[in-house]
């Protein structure tokens, strides 16, 4: 088996909710302990030496939600990012978000705005928030930038590729995923980096997300890595 760590991780970090609900707790209450959790694998994954961790924080589709979940959704990241982002700064994380900011309530876009802006010099693990984010949407915005081009003459028709693709994704500048990683129990991509994915391994964990932690993103790893030990 090879010792190759991917360098790219993404996860979808499924099962607050449900993991409130099986506690007697509000789903609002899971979501708090899976932010918590966000922190730890941050952190474990700095120790393993994954370069990229992309989170996939809220969905396109998360806006069907009882109207108090979503609420305080968007409360939460304000929250994390107020309090998180001096110690981001101080151990060199990069913040970046994928997703249409446009459309988020004013505090918590200003929130993340910030979290991009003032950790942009820094080079460490890059921590990459999906954050109203859609795979179809991603998509469907890119196209709709290139035809835009096109029609300005900005773009040859001939040169759009794969590649010319890729730099009008939210996910610009990043490589694609090695390893898709989600948790609670459910085996769907639930329109998740859907063009980013075409090569990436996936692995499921049964654990709500709040329950994940170091051990299980190793045995994830180490899954990865049986699994590539032939490439």
């Amino acid at each position: 088996m090879n010792s190759y760590i991917p360098k790219h991780v993404a996860i979808m970090m499924d099962g607050n909710g449900r993991w409130g609900k099986a506690r007697g707790l509000t789903r609002s209450e899971g979501h708090f302990a899976g932010a918590q959790t966000m922190q730890k694998i941050i952190d474990a994954s700095m120790e393993l030496d994954i370069k990229i961790l992309t989170l996939y924080a809220f969905s396109s589709e998360n806006w069907t939600r009882p109207k108090e979940e979503v609420n305080y959704l968007m409360k939460l990241p304000v929250k994390f990012f107020n309090k998180k982002l001096p110690e981001f700064m101080k151990r060199n994380i990069k913040i970046l978000i994928s997703g249409n900011i446009s459309a988020l309530p004013r505090p918590t876009k200003k929130a993340v705005s910030k979290a991009v802006e003032e950790t942009k010099n820094n080079d460490g693990i890059i921590v990459n928030f999906a954050f109203n984010y859609g795979g179809r949407d991603d998509i469907l915005q890119a196209i709709r930038k290139i035809i835009e081009n096109v029609q300005n003459k900005r773009i040859e028709l001939n040169n759009v590729n794969e590649e010319l693709v890729q730099h009008f994704l939210y996910t610009k500048g990043l490589p694609d995923p090695e390893l898709i990683i989600r948790t609670g129990g459910e085996k769907r991509v639930s329109n998740f980096l859907l063009w980013q994915s075409s090569k990436s391994e996936f692995y499921f964990s049964d654990f709500y997300f709040p329950d994940f932690n170091k051990e299980l993103l190793s045995e994830a790893i180490i899954e990865f890595q049986k699994r590539t030990s032939n490439l």
